[in-house]
């Protein structure tokens, strides 16, 4: 079972358990969100098409965290003008969980928000509160290079071989005391997330080109 649906003005595919990376949305983490712009409906039985959209298919999912992408540099020139400008930006994403795509129009909602309803305020002010006391905890550099061991600069390995690394990341994994592709081979999910906040390159970009991999196959070539 499959649909497409129109979130934020983009269209996915999606199935029920996959993540989708859709733009910034609104909601904190955690919590249910659902889609109601599905546009296409597949499962054994057939394909169902929307003129433009279908009515009694939602999809329901769950946010899971917010984030930013790659860090985008835009440089703007003008001859003989003596007009220069450089300006970064990274674009904001809503990491999604699809839990369900609901046909006949179910509700996936529905259960969960008389419960919400009987919850008293008192324990929902102590849910936040608890949130709030939890900040998410980055490693810095120095825990990342016991994590991946060190390395000198003579033994420098070109890690713009691995696809996501570009001039502006390779220098600044360098500056941290990353060189080689052993080390990046053996980058762990937290060491991401450490490495997200030093080149404007996100997690979710090094897990999904697999560097980690890369590094791996980079490193049996040059055997």
């Amino acid at each position: 079972m499959y649909a497409i649906v129109d979130i934020a003005g983009k269209q996915f595919k999606v199935t029920k358990d996959q993540f989708v990376y859709a733009p910034s949305l609104e909601g904190e983490e955690g919590a249910s969100v659902e889609f109601g712009r599905v546009l296409l409906f597949g499962n054994d039985d057939g394909i169902e098409v929307g003129t433009p959209l279908l009515s009694g298919v939602t999809v329901a999912g769950k946010i899971l965290e917010h984030g930013r992408g790659d860090k985008v540099i835009i440089f703007k020139k003008k001859r003989r003008k003596g007009y220069k400008k450089t300006q970064g930006h990274r674009q904001g994403y809503t990491k999604v969980l699809i839990e369900d795509i609901l046909t006949g129009g179910k509700k996936a909602s529905a259960k969960k928000a008389d419960t919400a309803k009987k919850e008293e305020p008192a324990k929902k002010e102590e849910k936040k509160a608890e949130k709030q006391e939890e900040p998410k905890a980055v490693r810095s550099m120095e825990e990342v290079l016991k994590s991946v061991g060190t390395a000198q600069a003579k033994d420098k390995d070109d890690l713009k071989k691995i696809k996501g690394i570009g001039e502006v990341f390779e220098k600044a994994l360098n500056d941290h005391g990353i060189y080689t592709f052993k080390q990046v081979s053996k980058l762990t999910p937290e060491d991401m997330e450490a490495l997200s906040e030093i080149g404007g390159v996100t997690r979710h970009l090094i897990e999904e080109e697999d560097w980690v991999g890369q590094a791996k196959a980079l490193m049996k070539e040059e055997k």
